[in-house]
C-alpha cells in the first residue's frame, strides 16, 4: 500500500518532536515515576541500593513531621500573601508606565533591573536593610523609630516579622517580570476599543474594568498560575534571607524540607523527600487544577 501524504507529514511531525519528547522523557518524566516509586519503598538505602518494605510509611512520617507541618504552613502563606499582592501591584504599575510616554523604556528597564540580579545578592542587601547589629538596628528600624515606634528584629526576630522579611522580599522580586508581561499585554489591546468607549463618555474606570481587564485576563492568569507554582517552589529566597538552617529559624518551606531530607544535617532519607516531594506535586497540580476550572469563566480568549 502506498502511503498519503498525510501519513508522510505526520511522520515527519513525530520525527521533529522526537528529540523534544526524549529530553522531556528522561530528565522530566522518567524523575517524577523514579520519585514516585521511592516514596513507598520503606527504609531505603541509596548506598547499597535497598529497602526493607513497601508502603505508605514514608507519607505517614512526613505528614506527622512537625518540620513539614511547619514548612506547608510557611509556604501556604507566603503563596497567599505573595501571588495577589504581586500581581496587583504589577498590574498598577503597569497600566502607569503604560499612561507615560516620556522615557516609558527607561522608566521599564529600571523595573525590570531586579528580575536580573543574582537573588542571594538581593538578600543579603535585605539582610542589611532589617537585620539588627551591635552596630546598627538596620535602615528599616530607624525610619520605624523616626515614626515613634520600637526598633523590630526583622531576621532572628518573631515569627510574624520573619514572614514580613520573607513576603516583601518575595513581592519585590517576581515584580519586574510581572510588570514586564503586562505592560507588553497592555500595549497589544486595540487602541480602537478605548476610543469607542471615549466617544461613549465612559469613565476610565469602567474602561479598565470592561475593556483593559478582560482583553488581558488571559496574561493575567498566566502570571497568577506560574507564581503560585512559583511560591510553591520557594527555597532560595528563605536561605539568602535567614540562612541553611531554616528548620532553627522557623523558616523553612516545603522543597527546603525535601533539601534537607536529602542532603542536610538531618539528611540521608530519600524516601522521605520523595514523599514530601510528591505531597508538593499533589498540591500544586491541585491548585493549578482549581485556577483553570475558575478561568473557564473569567477568562476571555
Amino acid at each position: 500500500m502506498k502511503r498519503t501524504k498525510l501519513d508522510v507529514s505526520s511522520l515527519k511531525g513525530w520525527l521533529y518532536l522526537l528529540p523534544a519528547i526524549l529530553f522531556l522523557g528522561f530528565f522530566m518524566v522518567y524523575p517524577l515515576i523514579d520519585v514516585f516509586v521511592y516514596s513507598f519503598e520503606e527504609g531505603y538505602n541509596s548506598a547499597s541500593q535497598t529497602y526493607f518494605g513497601t508502603g505508605f510509611y514514608n507519607y505517614s512520617y512526613v505528614l506527622h513531621d512537625p518540620y513539614f507541618l511547619q514548612a506547608v504552613k510557611n509556604t501556604f502563606i507566603l503563596v497567599i500573601i505573595t501571588v495577589p499582592l504581586s500581581t496587583g501591584i504589577a498590574l498598577l504599575i503597569s497600566v502607569g508606565l503604560s499612561s507615560v510616554k516620556p522615557l516609558r523604556e527607561l522608566y521599564q528597564t529600571v523595573y525590570f533591573l531586579p528580575y536580573v540580579t543574582n537573588t542571594l545578592a538581593v538578600g543579603l542587601v535585605f539582610m542589611i536593610l532589617f537585620k539588627k547589629t551591635a552596630y546598627s538596628d538596620g535602615l528599616v528600624n530607624l525610619l520605624i523609630n523616626w515614626f515613634g515606634g520600637s526598633s523590630v528584629d526583622f531576621i532572628d526576630g518573631p515569627y510574624w516579622a520573619k514572614m514580613f522579611v520573607l513576603c516583601f522580599y518575595t513581592i519585590w522580586v517576581v515584580m519586574p517580570f510581572k510588570i514586564l508581561i503586562l505592560t507588553s499585554a497592555l500595549s497589544s489591546v486595540n487602541q480602537d476599543y478605548y476610543n469607542a468607549a471615549r466617544v461613549d463618555g465612559t469613565s476610565k474606570l469602567r474602561i479598565f474594568g470592561r475593556i483593559t481587564l478582560p482583553m488581558i485576563s488571559p496574561m493575567i492568569f498566566y502570571l497568577v498560575i506560574t507564581g503560585f507554582i512559583g511560591a510553591f517552589k520557594a527555597y532560595s529566597d528563605a536561605v539568602a534571607l535567614f540562612g541553611t538552617d531554616l528548620n532553627a529559624a522557623e523558616m523553612n518551606t516545603i522543597v527546603g524540607y525535601v533539601y534537607d531530607m536529602l542532603y542536610g544535617d538531618s539528611g540521608g532519607y530519600p524516601s522521605y523527600a520523595s514523599a514530601a516531594a510528591i505531597i508538593l506535586f499533589a498540591i500544586v497540580l491541585t491548585i493549578t487544577c482549581i485556577n483553570l476550572l475558575i478561568s473557564k469563566k473569567n477568562v476571555h480568549y
